[in-house]
């Protein structure tokens, strides 16, 4: 069979995105992609946050490609001065 006309499943991309991820007071772990508008998500452990936004992240990146909207916004860094 010429190989030309075989059906592929389309690749799988990968991103590499940042997150932050805190505890908050109650002992949740809170998780945000900030490159990612409103994609939060949590956990009751550390590592259960963390799967919990790979899911999330991958929901919110398929409403905003549903929406026309660019997958992530700019993430920039800033330096200040600290009196500790």
């Amino acid at each position: 069979m010429d190989s030309r006309f075989i059906r592929r499943e389309p690749l799988e991309k990968k991103m590499r995105l940042p997150i932050t991820i805190y505890q908050d007071e109650e002992g949740w772990y809170v998780v945000e992609c900030p490159v990612i508008p409103g994609c939060m998500s949590q956990g009751e452990t550390q590592a259960e946050a963390l799967q919990n936004i790979q899911e999330a992240i991958q929901l919110c990146l398929e409403v905003r490609e549903e929406q026309g909207l660019p997958l992530t916004i700019d993430s920039l860094e800033v330096e200040v001065p600290v009196y500790a």
